[in-house]
């Protein structure tokens, strides 16, 4: 596979082909009339990112890649990190204010986004990329000074007549004067980036289009000027729910936060009604690779085959090659076949991971020592929890169910010459569904 930013900065021929490439993979939702004619030339646009996370999750990934198209297609890209604006919280899709946070842990948060972004975007050539603080051009600009020179263009009612407010006017729980004003400091945003970058054009979710159309209004009133607004659909899953979060929590983009073996499982545990949007917004594979890939997973949709190419691509994307080679490995424990070497090479949090939920019994050294052989080792010196009894565990040997470390056990009275995983662990196995860690202490 070529390298993420190999991939990612081969320009199209024609620099129209962004709406295309959008409309084609669906993710154009809406776009201010004549957005296109002005894509047909070189066009500097953004990208706002919250900073309220010290990382960027799956559910900003169909905006990012809205940027990763933008320079692919010959375009300058910028992406913002909300230093101010994440102080106060966007109240679109909110149904209540978000706790402030400080400053120093705003800039730790915007330091580790930033070095997320340089993974999908280019830093060099005539369209490099750049990435801008909002915090920057509002840390010294007074109150009175803002409602001055900002403030005064634009009227409460038409400040009212946008979703995020009327939503949260109409739940009956109200809205702080704080979260009202953000659509104003989002608006600045735009109207700063165009007059100070040659912004032209700001993109974003579908619940955005408020927030942005905000931005085009001020420069309009302002400088006279003209931009334009862009959006990409919510993503959601089939059944209506919001795509990005697992059963415990956000699949952020950080190894520490969501491993690399868990982001690649949430990907393979897809269902197939969602594959096939999900592809297209999050593969940077061709129409007709992606395609392809379609017609043979219709053919053997059992083979999983969009939900392997896709969590593939990711993972060595937003993690590493080696990071994937090793997800593969652990995937491969449960199901193939042949893979001692795979089990004795993964790491051990891995190793943790892929038996997560797995019953786990701790044993001494002396107490494996002590056990003379496999027969004791998986009934008395285990508490009898793998097997309730010697004779028990003698009968599932004999009818060949029983390996340990992935290797098949044929004597009941075999040594304990096993080789420790991580120097502390022994994987038990008794059919083909029931595991056992056993942990050395």
């Amino acid at each position: 596979m070529r390298s993420f930013l190999e991939h990612t900065f081969v320009q199209n021929k024609a620099m129209s082909n962004f709406i295309e490439e959008l409309r084609w993979r669906g993710m154009l939702h809406d776009m201010m009339p004549e957005t296109d004619k002005q894509l047909e030339t070189r066009t500097a646009g953004y990208i706002g990112f919250d900073p309220t996370a010290s990382s960027l999750h799956i559910g900003n990934l169909a905006t990012i890649m809205i940027l990763v198209h933008f320079q692919r297609a010959g375009h300058k890209p910028f992406a913002l990190v909300g230093g101010a604006t994440g102080m106060i919280g966007d109240p679109s899709g909110k149904s209540e204010e978000r706790k402030f946070l400080d400053e120093q842990t705003l800039r730790n948060n915007q330091d580790a986004i930033r070095n997320q972004l340089s993974k999908f975007l280019s830093f060099e050539g005539e369209n490099a990329a750049e990435i801008v603080n909002n915090y920057d051009w509002f840390k010294e600009m007074g109150f009175l000074e803002f409602l001055r020179n900002v403030g005064k263009y634009l009227t409460v009612n038409y400040m009212m007549s946008k979703d995020s407010v009327k939503n949260r006017l109409g739940d009956g729980g109200g809205i702080s004067f704080t979260e009202f004003s953000y659509q104003l400091l989002q608006g600045y945003d735009f109207y700063w980036l165009y007059k100070n970058k040659g912004v032209k054009i700001q993109m974003g979710g579908s619940d955005q289009w408020g927030n942005i159309t905000t931005g085009t209004e001020l420069i309009r009133r302002i400088d006279t000027g003209e931009a334009f607004a862009l959006t990409t659909p919510l993503l959601t899953k089939a059944d209506g729910t919001k795509f990005g979060k697992s059963e415990s929590g956000n699949v952020w983009l950080d190894a520490s936060m969501t491993s690399p073996y868990k982001f690649y499982q949430f990907f393979i545990n897809q269902t197939d009604a969602d594959m096939y949007r999900l592809i297209r917004v999050f593969s940077l594979k061709t129409q007709d690779e992606i395609e392809a890939l379609e017609g043979e997973h219709k053919l053997a949709p059992e083979k999983r085959i969009l939900q392997k190419a896709l969590a593939e691509e990711l993972t060595e994307r937003i993690h590493s090659k080696k990071d994937l080679e090793n997800v593969i490995k652990a995937t491969n424990i449960l199901f193939g076949k042949d893979v001692v070497e795979d089990l004795k090479s993964i790491d051990e949090n891995t190793l943790l991971e892929v038996f997560d939920g797995v019953a786990q019994v701790s044993i001494s050294k002396d107490e494996l020592s002590n056990a003379q052989n496999v027969v004791n080792l998986l009934s008395e010196t285990t508490q009898n929890q793998i097997f309730k009894s010697k004779g028990e565990a003698r009968k599932a040997i004999q009818n060949n169910a029983v390996s340990i470390n992935k290797i098949k056990i044929t004597n009941p009275e075999q040594s304990l010459d096993f080789e420790l995983l991580q120097n502390k662990y022994l994987l038990a196995q008794n059919g083909k569904r029931n595991y056992y860690l056993i942990k050395i202490q």
